[in-house]
């Protein structure tokens, strides 16, 4: 996981500005730092080093003279070397990103199993970028005369600059020549699944190889504990398949001194022989960080505010113990996890599931990106596999409404029976922000952080009206953070 940086222009050179854009996401890659120019095309990188430490810094560069600065994990890196018909020079994941882009084919890009943002260049003037079909990693572009420029995070531009950057679409390649491209899509028309049984089944032993290909790496992987179903199921398959030589499974759990997700968290560490942290925080500490979460997050949605202040302060307690954590991200989206996905048509809600996974680059996994690189953390999230995506469309809708017991996702609760204590299996949902405590703290603090006496008659330019004084709060440091961008832009990168 890392930070990354591309300047292409024939025209001239970007050197200076490419180091004053990288400096601003060096929080993303505390281990290194480096750049290149090739070509046409500037490229810098700053490291967290997660796989092959000792050679693995980049621009990483080929034998035939292309270079990759690449931002995530290929967990499939080992599968690809095998038929590549490619000279890897490291056992880096990323090589296999550089060549997947050297070949030139959109079959090899879309072969690529994981969370990736990267830009290849060569010394004769070419140059691609490519992001996952997610969008788990962030990656930002402008085009502004003759120069293309690419960043992980919108605050890495100039604020003269920030009112044409857009984002870069996931799951597509771009190249001067051929333009922007789909790779690969998230939609399949594959048949369903014959009976329940064999969903229950598959369900099981996607998950399983997911979360497996996601505790890849050569540093320790932790895991993000809330106590609901979907982070104790992740924690589940790790404490089964961990190597016992390289030490316990460290769990990280945070909330208010008397919040439900903490007590769970416990319970399910407990069970399972996790190694547990806590960050217990209070309404002063919440106050006090608002500003760094709106601003890294670069989002003002105030339910994501709140689930992000928990996230960040956990981040930054599991960021001194482990480099890698996985969490239980995607899940509700897959299986139709939210109560209000209960009131639409049957005919309607396929069609709203596979909406709402292929929205989640600008909700949850922007704010699971920004909140743990903040602090130099790589965070996964196993639930979003292309497999298991994939396997979740070719279930029939019915199957995934509320069936035993009237709790939500029964078919992800029975296909994991046994791995858990049956009250946390079949556990009620909360939202992170409600079990965690953050809801009931921004409810009282909010007259704090929007003091206004008639706050419903205040906005800030270029944004919507704020629903509630709390959004009015956001929405201002959201602007603070986005400084120099004009008014009507500024609304486009409220989930962006």
């Amino acid at each position: 996981m890392c930070g990354i940086v591309a300047i292409h222009d024939p025209v001239t050179t970007h050197a200076e500005l490419g180091h004053q854009m990288l400096d601003r996401v060096r929080h993303r890659g505390p281990d290194g730092y480096g750049s290149r120019t090739v070509g046409d095309t500037w490229l810098g990188h700053t490291r967290l080093a997660i796989v092959d430490l000792a050679d693995g810094d980049q621009p990483l560069g080929s034998d035939d003279g292309h270079w990759v600065v690449a931002n995530g994990e290929i967990y499939n890196h080992s599968d690809l070397r095998e038929d590549a018909g490619y000279a890897f020079r490291t056992r880096s994941d990323s090589e296999a990103a550089l060549a997947a882009a050297r070949s030139g084919s959109d079959d090899d890009l879309a072969e690529l199993r994981g969370m990736f943002a990267f830009v290849v260049a060569h010394a004769d003037g070419t140059v691609l970028a490519a992001r996952d079909p997610l969008g788990v990693k962030p990656l930002y572009w402008v085009r502004d005369g003759s120069m293309t420029a690419f960043a992980s995070e919108l605050g890495a531009f100039d604020p003269q600059t920030r009112p044409h950057v857009e984002e870069f679409p996931p799951g597509f390649r771009w190249s001067p020549e051929s333009g922007l491209a789909r790779f690969r899509d998230l939609r399949t028309d594959v048949a369903p699944v014959e009976s329940r049984d064999d969903a229950i089944a598959a369900i099981r032993s996607s998950f399983v190889d997911s979360v497996r290909y996601r505790m890849m790496g050569d540093v320790p992987v932790g895991v993000f504990l809330s106590g609901g179903l979907d982070s104790s199921l992740v924690a589940a398959v790790m404490a089964r398949y961990a190597d016992p030589s390289r030490g316990p499974i460290h769990s990280f759990a945070a909330g208010t001194k008397d919040s439900t997700d903490l007590a769970a968290a416990r319970r399910v560490a407990d069970h399972l022989g996790l190694e547990h942290h806590e960050r217990v925080f209070g309404p002063d500490e919440v106050v006090a960080v608002l500003p760094d979460v709106v601003g890294c997050m670069e989002s003002y949605e105030p339910s994501l505010v709140r689930s992000g202040v928990p996230n960040y302060l956990l981040s930054e307690l599991a960021s001194t113990t482990v480099k890698v954590v996985l969490t239980g991200e995607g899940a509700d989206e897959l299986f139709a996890g939210y109560d209000h996905l209960r009131a639409i048509d049957h005919e309607q809600l396929a069609e709203e599931l596979i909406r709402s996974v292929e929205g989640l680059h600008n909700l949850n996994l922007q704010r699971c990106d920004r909140v743990t690189m903040a602090h130099g953390l790589e965070a996964r999230v196993p639930f979003l596999d292309r497999s298991l995506v994939y396997l979740a469309q070719r279930i029939p809708i019915e199957w995934k409404l509320p069936r035993e017991r009237g709790q939500e996702k029964a078919l992800l609760r029975e296909a994991f029976a046994g791995w858990l204590p049956d009250d946390i299996l079949w556990r009620p949902k909360e939202q992170f922000g409600d079990g965690s405590g953050m809801a009931d703290v921004m409810q009282r603090e909010a007259y704090r952080v929007a003091a206004d006496r008639d706050w419903q008659a205040v906005r800030v330019a270029g944004l919507p009206a704020p629903r509630s004084r709390e959004e009015l709060a956001y929405q201002r440091m959201f602007a603070d953070h986005l400084e120099g961008v004009h008014p009507r832009v500024l609304g486009r990168f409220a989930t962006a």
